[in-house]
């Protein structure tokens, strides 16, 4: 079992906010861990309005956001990375090469679906960004709940 989520995205105010959101709400296991954050984070920030109303109205609760900067501590905590497209992997690697084993698209099992990232455009990408994470998202639970990414 894994215990410590981490999802990134670019700037921790979209796309990985809204998946550890949807983490939170459907993945329900004592003591784990289920943490953002951005490769060029907007540092304090909180979600994106669009983010947070589109996730209201799929009824998924949001905590207060504060967009973080991943760094090496956040890596090494982490039990699995999760990121949104895979140019995200060679900036990962670049701060801490050994999490490789660990870090996957959260795309993964939808034939490594990219998620293209939402920020300042309108209401409907938002809605189709989660549509996509939600699939995503629920074909994580399997393996997350067993322990097994391969």
């Amino acid at each position: 079992m894994f215990n410590n989520l981490l999802v990134i995205c670019v700037g921790n105010i979209c796309r990985s906010p809204m998946a550890e959101a949807m983490f939170r709400e459907r993945l329900v296991m004592p003591g784990m861990q289920i943490s953002s954050a951005g490769i060029h984070a907007l540092l304090a920030s909180p979600m994106d309005p669009l983010a947070r109303e589109v996730l209201k109205m799929h009824d998924i609760p949001t905590h207060k956001h504060q967009a973080r900067q991943v760094n090496r501590q956040i890596l090494h905590d982490a039990e699995l990375i999760l990121l949104m497209e895979t140019d995200q992997l060679h900036s990962i690697l670049k701060i801490a090469p050994e999490v490789r084993g660990k870090t996957f698209l959260i795309g993964k099992w939808q034939h490594e679906l990219e998620i293209a990232d939402p920020y300042r455009r309108p209401k409907l990408a938002f809605e189709q960004t989660f549509e996509r994470l939600s699939r995503c998202v629920d074909d994580w639970l399997p393996y997350l709940q067993s322990g097994v990414t391969r």
